[in-house]
């Protein structure tokens, strides 16, 4: 594997050695990353006469995957597109690691955290087959299809994955709490190698009745998909629904010298609280989004002043990003790092949007460069921060970033990152 020396003092006993992506904007981190700082978007209208025509006005797809290119059998035709994500981008996510279980890593010190809402679409074909024809029409691989601890569960079995093994139900936030209970289990010693991330496949009718009928969809964008996911934007008026995939490879920095992996970027810390206020709309004071972020930066033994990006979850609805600045705010004071949301080109991923902005946050680290929050050409002057706004932001030096993820229920989740403390960094 490739890299150059790692040139800073301090050493992250956690690294990013593997990234993995199926997103609207690209598969590859080269390419999500050109995306968002582009703002090459990923949000277009449902195809006419299709399943979700009538029920989206704006979705961002990923591209398709065939089903029988990550599982064998007859249980390539029956297992939710939520798994087949997962399997093609953890398979990717460990090749880019340069890692084999068994190889690499005793498989039993290697975990996976992959978590997600899981086949809901495939549950609800079940029940309309049911109707249809009676109990015998059901499927005898319903569950195994589509229960939300199966992502996990086939990225274990495709890859010999033998330890820890878990998914995590937090919704929007599940993806970087993936992220930061890898991030415990490796430093508690429970294992060398823990793939982590979130999958999620939420584009079919139900679902996308769900979020309409609930009025938190960007409306009136028909003829402009590009410009309907407006993070932080006066104009903005919902979130875009979107699919996707991402999945990081997290490894004990010596464990990845002592094979001669490089590191994108070191996991240092992480922050989870609850508002505990409302099912789906945050507090509107930000104090618990604002705990989170403090609780982070605690965790990773920095100052506000350490942290050079924030990649904000904003999602685009008035009340979500309004609370998200108002707790930035709080944490940083006047001395606010820039703030950019890539939900603007990718829409939102709900639970997977973490895990591809981890990744951003990482590259960003690597590249020197702070992508934009493309869209925001009024910023709302309730979200008063340092917006990168328009085109990306040279930041020669920086050190650290963090990234926040909220979710229905209240979850709050806030992970920092900073330069790998791997010998060896990856070229990016």
């Amino acid at each position: 594997m490739t890299g150059t020396r790692t040139a800073h003092a301090g050493r992250a006993d956690v690294v990013i050695t593997g990234m993995g992506m199926v997103t609207p904007v690209g598969t590859s981190a080269a390419d999500v990353m050109t995306a968002v700082c582009e703002g090459r978007s990923g949000l277009s209208r449902p195809p006419a006469g299709g399943p979700l025509d009538g029920c989206l006005e704006v979705a961002a797809f990923a591209p398709p995957i065939d089903p029988a290119s990550v599982l064998a059998g007859p249980e390539a035709r029956v297992v939710d597109r939520y798994i087949v994500m997962a399997l093609r981008a953890a398979a990717d996510a460990l090749a880019d690691a340069g890692l084999e279980v068994g190889r690499d890593v005793d498989p039993y010190r290697i975990g996976v955290i992959l978590s997600g809402t899981g086949g809901l679409a495939t549950l609800e074909d079940q029940v309309v087959t049911r109707t249809r024809r009676g109990r015998l029409g059901v499927s005898p691989y319903l569950l195994p299809g589509m229960l939300p601890n199966m992502g996990a569960a086939r990225v274990a079995i495709r890859h010999g994955i033998r330890g820890y093994s878990s998914s995590i139900g937090t919704a929007c936030a599940a993806g970087a709490q993936s992220v930061g209970e890898g991030l415990r289990l490796l430093r508690a010693g429970e294992a060398d190698v823990v793939v982590c991330g979130c999958s999620e496949a939420p584009l079919f009718p139900t679902l996308a009745d769900t979020f309409g009928n609930a009025r938190v969809m960007a409306r009136g964008w028909a003829d402009d998909p590009a410009g309907a996911s407006r993070p932080f934007d006066r104009r903005r008026n919902g979130l875009v629904l979107g699919e996707g995939a991402g999945v990081l490879v997290l490894e004990r920095a010596e464990h990845a010298d002592a094979r001669g992996a490089a590191g994108y970027a070191g996991v240092l810390g992480w922050g989870a609280t609850n508002d505990a206020h409302h099912p789906t709309t945050p507090h509107p004071d930000g104090e618990g989004a604002a705990a989170c972020m403090r609780r982070a930066l605690a965790d990773a033994g920095l100052e506000p002043a350490d942290i050079g990006y924030v990649n904000a979850h904003a999602t685009g609805t008035k009340a979500g990003d309004r609370a998200e600045a108002l707790a930035i705010r709080r944490v940083f004071g006047d001395r606010c790092p820039p703030v950019s949301a890539t939900k603007a080109v990718t829409g939102h991923m709900l639970g997977a949007s973490g895990v591809v902005e981890s990744a951003v946050c990482a590259l960003a680290l690597r590249r020197e460069l702070l992508p934009p929050t493309h869209n925001l050409d009024d910023p709302d002057p309730a979200c008063d921060l340092d917006h990168i706004r328009k085109s990306p932001r040279p930041a020669p030096g920086i050190s650290h970033a963090l990234s926040n993820s909220f979710g229905f229920g209240g979850h709050n989740v806030s992970v920092v990152y900073g330069l790998p403390g791997t010998r060896l960094s990856r070229a990016v």
